[in-house]
């Protein structure tokens, strides 16, 4: 059966990678995934861009496990000498856009989802979803959905690890602060210059140490990287501007973050958006002690991801490297995609299966 699964996989990703499916334009890459799990008699649900379907033996006395990746993809840079639309194995290297990041970690999940389909007698439901907008961490993929799909135990999300454990994420702030003085002829010394009332908080996220130090990831980081103000060299400047990246931890939430930022500073201070929280799940999680027995090594992942979005215990793994993802002539090695298959399967089985 997994050979079978393995030789269909291969051929849905060279179908996928055919298709243009940058995000907000996956329509054709949806219709694809759907029609793929219809011709097997799974019955699907959509949602936009997003499609999303359960085990046969759905039972809602059970808890559930989410297998999620995206099937939108970024453009393809400038430094492309391929079709990146032209699926073509060169060896043992299936090259086109999106087959790296995360083309062939969707079929692996979508293969594994169809190993476990029929199955009865499982200790936990599955729920594969194949979403949308992933790369712009647009609202209309995971995040529009989740409402939809149910409780959820915990989840596994397909990026390219090398299938290596990313047991944590770091979550992102991105802060705009705004310090009003006020304006004054600069030869009289008149006003209240925003630049150096600027200066005190500028210097607190400089210094400023977080209480809590993940074991993943070490202490939070803040980086000021952009500031403003000023209109012409003899006037005092009324407002000073800056913003500030948060690289926020699995110690803390983005909202108990921004609460301690607000009580340490005079600026005002506007998040862009809360949404791209830090993930993790516990190293002793039943998956995780699977995937290690396994020989797979954790580590806490630096790039974000569909993570970010979830509020529940997730693990991003996936076959291929997450150093080819966005690069020109992306490929992905054919045997990664049958071992990644190999692989979520085995860390599975001990935890959903009872055996």
């Amino acid at each position: 059966m997994i050979e079978t699964l393995q030789k269909d996989s291969l051929e849905l990703l060279k179908n996928l990678i055919s298709i243009q499916s940058f995000s907000k334009e996956e329509e054709k890459t949806a219709d694809l995934i759907g029609q793929f799990l219809q011709e097997r008699q799974i019955k699907i649900h959509r949602k936009l861009n997003n499609i999303w379907a359960y085990n046969k033996h759905f039972d809602a006395g059970k808890p559930t496990v989410l297998l999620n990746s995206h099937h939108d993809t970024v453009k393809p840079n400038s430094g492309y000498t391929r079709d990146p639309y032209e699926p073509k194995i060169e060896d043992g290297k299936l090259y086109g856009l999106g087959s790296n990041d995360a083309g062939g970690c969707l079929v692996s999940l979508i293969a594994t989802f169809l190993y476990f389909y029929e199955q009865e007698g499982l200790t936990y439901n599955i729920c594969l979803a194949a979403t949308a907008e992933e790369e712009i961490s647009g609202n209309n993929g995971l995040e529009c959905i989740i409402p939809d799909l149910g409780e959820l135990e915990f989840a596994i999300v397909g990026e390219p690890t090398e299938m290596n454990l990313a047991i944590a994420e770091r979550g992102l702030l991105v802060l705009d602060c705004t310090v009003t003085g006020k304006a004054g002829h600069a030869a009289r010394e008149e006003g209240d210059n925003a630049i150096y009332k600027a200066l005190k908080d500028i210097e607190w996220f400089r210094n400023y140490r977080f209480a809590k130090v993940s074991e993943v990831f070490g202490p939070l980081k803040m980086s000021v990287t952009i500031i403003n103000a000023g209109s012409q060299h003899n006037v005092v400047p009324a407002t000073c501007t800056f913003t500030v990246d948060v690289r926020v931890t699995d110690a803390y939430s983005n909202e108990e973050v921004l609460r301690i930022i607000r009580t340490n500073v005079d600026c005002e201070v506007k998040a862009r958006s809360v949404r791209l929280k830090p993930s993790s799940i516990d190293k002793d999680h039943p998956l995780v002690q699977s995937g290690v027995a396994m020989g797979r090594t954790t580590y806490g992942s630096p790039t974000t991801s569909d993570q970010a979005l979830l509020s529940i215990p997730s693990v991003k793994v996936g076959p291929g490297d997450s150093a080819r993802s966005h690069m020109a002539d992306e490929y992905v090695f054919v045997n990664e995609v049958a071992e990644g298959i190999k692989l979520y399967i085995d860390m599975l089985k001990p935890v959903i299966s009872g055996k």
